[in-house]
């Protein structure tokens, strides 16, 4: 299942599947942003989805796609956090377990999210071949059903839902942004994009101290993340394989952005729009500040991708 590669019809599938679990979050512009950046701005708010992520969409699109026999043990997966509130949330929905494998060092804010939806928390050292060592472990004990956090055909078609909302709510729509880290939503989103309306450039924003998917897409081979440091946590993990293929083939280009740039956008976007957008959420909007020629005079929507961050610590 993690290696099959979803096409258009899964996404729309996932569209009629989790509807009903899932918001249309609004989208949101503001005339100075415009002026500021020259371009004719829509700010896709998925940091006002169900869990303020839009980690929603696959995690409910992979429980509520499971058979009987398939959810009977629970659902198991390993996050540093909005995924896992995710799913945590779509099983609690559902009636099932959730067993959310988590690095110590995840945000306190993000583990509190897991267990207010009735995740069952299992730490881990802050590294990928603890949190897959652990989550093979409890998969062992619980006979839980593994949903991976991007590397998923059912997660993948359920972060591509947010693309046909995009085309109906701004359907002139010329380039779209997305951040990128494992790749899930962007690999969705592209794949659904690129069907529907050929035209839109996708671009996907990354931050410089976790440009994998950079360095990837610009060589043509996969490569490694090693020790990603960004104030964006919700962006360390590495690029995945199935993601990369999609990615290779429908996004046409990926930019990357300081952390500087990241918090310059992050507080541009809390004072203009009025709206909670965590680190992650903000590369999006961070990558038309730092790139400002490729947008210029275009009808462009930034995804902020989530609103969740401990509010004791903002980067200003």
């Amino acid at each position: 299942m993690r290696d099959a590669v979803p096409d258009f019809s899964a996404i729309t599938a996932a569209h009629t599947r989790i509807r009903d679990h899932v918001h249309r979050t609004p989208v949101m512009s503001s005339v100075l942003l415009n002026t500021h950046t020259g371009a004719d701005l829509h700010f896709k708010c998925e940091n006002l989805q169900k869990v303020g992520a839009f980690k929603a969409r696959g995690a409910s699109n992979a429980v509520f796609g499971l058979t009987d026999t398939e959810a009977a043990g629970g659902v198991a997966t390993h996050s540093s956090g909005n995924h896992g509130a995710a799913l945590a949330q779509a099983a609690a929905a559902r009636g099932i377990a959730a067993h959310i494998v988590m690095p110590a060092n995840a945000p306190a804010v993000k583990k509190a999210a897991v267990a207010a939806y009735g995740g069952l928390i299992i730490e881990c050292e802050p590294t990928l071949a603890a949190r897959e060592r652990t989550l093979e472990r409890v998969v062992a004990a619980t006979g839980a059903h593994v949903v991976h956090p991007y590397a998923d055909p059912r997660v993948i078609a359920g972060q591509g839902t947010l693309a046909l909302e995009v085309l109906e709510q701004v359907p002139d729509l010329e380039v779209i942004v997305l951040p990128v880290g494992g790749g899930g939503l962007l690999s969705g989103v592209a794949l659904a994009i690129k069907h529907l309306r050929p035209d839109v450039e996708v671009v996907a924003a990354e931050p410089e101290g976790a440009d994998d998917a950079f360095r990837s897409f610009g060589l043509g081979v996969l490569q490694p993340s090693v020790a990603p440091r960004t104030i964006a946590d919700g962006l360390l993990a590495g690029l995945g394989a199935i993601n990369f293929g999609i990615i290779q083939r429908h996004v046409d280009t990926i930019l990357t952005v300081s952390d500087a740039e990241i918090v310059q956008a992050m507080r541009l976007q809390w004072s203009r729009l009025k709206t909670v957008v965590e680190p992650s959420g903000a590369v999006s909007f961070a990558a038309l500040l730092a790139h400002p020629e490729r947008f210029r005079g275009r009808r462009v929507v930034a995804v902020i991708s989530g609103g969740n961050l401990d509010l004791d610590n903002l980067p200003w």
